[in-house]
């Protein structure tokens, strides 16, 4: 009766899921093996994917995501352990502080860094008041890799202090006792066992950083292509779905084997947020 009333209260998350996941997936699926042109199934709308340009801002997209990833892992996991070293709890103000950017929309914080940076922005007003060189960062792949770091490093640090507060203290003070130095604890007992809120961590801002395209465009100025740019442009200024649709599928295998990497090494989700 219990198992019966609990698949009845799953029902309506079947149908969202259904409506705004299945089967607008099935909708990209047939749009990417189809053309106007061609009865049947195809595979012309692939070739599109290895033009230049294509295959140019696919690499820039993967380039920068890592490289933002990157960032955010060393930003995060000292950051990380600073916080469960003060034994601060998950429901604590502090950790608040980071979850609270997660609730403003990105595109307002992307545009509050844009009006930093920009030529005549806040911080080279302020370089200018104090006599300084101006910072020309804005319409660069830097000021890409700043916007993304700033929007996806809370994903970053959650998984990562959610698992470490999970490690006992006593592994760690055995493994002192023992005569292991702190660089030693570190290497050989903190990082393993942490492994799967890095993994979390990775897989949480990589995925989001890879498929952006917003940050790009307002922190590039259009002036910088990612992957995600030139999909937004077959869907709403070229109108080719097909091709769009072909390029969307490329990135769901980024996608997918991202997932698989995570469940291989967080299979019980001991990195998740909560």
């Amino acid at each position: 009766m219990k198992n019966n009333m609990r698949k009845w209260l799953a029902a309506p998350y079947s149908v969202w899921a259904a409506g705004f996941i299945i089967i607008p997936l099935f909708v990209i699926l047939y749009y990417a093996f189809t053309t106007e042109d061609t009865a049947g199934l195809t595979l012309a709308n692939f070739s599109y994917v290895l033009t230049k340009e294509n295959l140019k801002a696919l690499g820039l997209s993967l380039w920068l995501s890592l490289v933002s990833t990157v960032i955010c892992l060393l930003l995060a996991y000292p950051l990380a352990m600073i916080l469960t070293s003060r034994n601060v709890s998950q429901t604590s103000f502090i950790v608040l502080i980071f979850i609270l950017p997660m609730w403003m929309n990105s595109l307002l914080r992307t545009l509050a860094w844009q009006t930093l940076l920009e030529k005549n922005g806040v911080i080279n007003s302020i370089l200018s008041f104090l006599h300084l060189p101006a910072l020309n960062i804005i319409n660069t792949s830097g000021a890409i890799v700043l916007g993304m770091v700033y929007n996806f490093l809370p994903f970053m640090v959650l998984p990562l202090y959610n698992i470490l507060l999970k490690i006992d203290k006593d592994v760690i003070n055995a493994a002192r006792d023992l005569g292991a130095n702190s660089v030693q604890t570190f290497f050989r007992i903190l990082l393993p066992l942490s492994m799967p809120g890095i993994v979390s961590g990775i897989t949480m801002v990589f995925i989001p950083a890879l498929t952006t395209f917003v940050i790009s465009d307002l922190l590039g100025g259009s002036k910088i292509l990612l992957i995600g740019n030139v999909i937004e442009q077959e869907f709403k200024q070229t109108n080719n779905w097909n091709a769009g649709s072909a390029l969307s599928m490329i990135l769901m295998v980024f996608i997918v084997l991202s997932m698989f990497v995570m469940n291989k090494y967080d299979k019980e989700g001991e990195g998740t947020i909560f």
